[in-house]
Formats: C-alpha cells, structure tokens, sequence
C-alpha cells in the first residue's frame, strides 16, 4: 500500500508522527508531504527518518512536477491533521504549496482527519467546507474527536488518535 500523508500545520501535527509509524508497522510505503506552516510545529527531519520520503516544497532542490509524481504513485491521501485553513483552501481549489497541489493532481480516495479549536470547528463556514469535501467522490471526512484541546479548551475538534485512523482505514479497505 503506497501512501501520502498530508500534515497541515496545527498542534496535531505531533499526532501524525504516530501515524506514520504505525502505517510503517503496517507494511506501508509513506510518502509525508507538509504545509510550510506545518514545518513550524514537527521537523521534517522527523518525517524524513521515519518516512519513505518527506516533500516540503515545490521548488528548494524538489523536481517542479514532484507532486504530479507523488499522486501518480500513490493508493490514498491521508490528511491528518487538516485544519480549517488546509480545507478550505481545498474546497476551493488553491494550490499554493506541495500539499494542496499534491491533493489536486491526485485522483484516489481521500481521507481528512480535521483537527481544529472547537470555535473554529463549531463556525458556519467550516462546517460547509466539512460537508462540501464530504460530498467530493471519493472523499471521507471523518469526524473529530470531543476533549481537551491546546488552548486550554474542551470541547469538539480534536484530530481522531492515530489508532483510530488505522482502523478506519482498514475498515474502508486501506491496506487489507
């Protein structure tokens, strides 16, 4: 199973470390491609010792075309965490860094792991983009998790645990 892991910059970018190496454990191949604001809150470093590859860039020494070759490459897009920003900006089509060109050039199934404050979560706006994604072919968007949060907060918008996310990709075919 070949796999992109998409990392959008919020706090529970910590969790996708996790992730990757339980998909690792799992036998699979994990290519991690990063926000810019992601690289503010986990290393690419860290991904790129625990990965088969880790993108950050378009440009810095990458091939230009290197997201049109991660999307040919791949079996599913794992976003995890997509925070409101990430999904709003794929709602609508932008495609202002690796991720979210990576995302568009990319025609296998999707699965969005939103991760956000619950005021955030909670606002009209972000709910429309959830339920638009929802609506794509081939879209999955999971719901979040209820607790505390990094502000200090409890209350929905919680990315699910690594654990979780395995089980449900599992459950929708993902690597059996």
């Amino acid at each position: 199973m070949r796999i992109i892991l998409g990392v959008s910059g919020g706090i529970a970018a910590y969790k996708s470390v996790m992730l990757l190496r339980l998909m690792k454990a799992a036998g699979w191949e994990v290519q991690v491609v990063m926000t810019p604001m992601a690289t503010q809150f986990v290393g690419p470093l860290t991904f790129s010792a625990l990965s088969d590859g880790c993108h950050t860039d378009v440009v810095r020494g990458e091939a230009w075309d290197n997201h049109v070759m991660l999307a040919e490459w791949a079996d599913a897009l794992v976003l995890a965490p997509a925070t409101a920003h990430l999904i709003a900006r794929m709602v609508h089509g932008m495609a202002d860094n690796m991720l979210l060109l990576t995302y568009l050039s990319f025609s296998g199934p999707v699965f969005v792991a939103p991760a956000m404050d619950s005021g955030m979560y909670r606002h009209p706006a972000v709910q429309q983009n959830l339920q638009a994604l929802s609506e794509r072919p081939g879209h999955t968007v999971w719901p979040v998790g209820t607790g505390a949060l990094a502000s200090g907060l409890t209350g929905p918008g919680r990315m699910l645990e690594p654990a979780d996310i395995m089980t449900r990709l599992q459950k929708a075919g993902i690597g059996v």
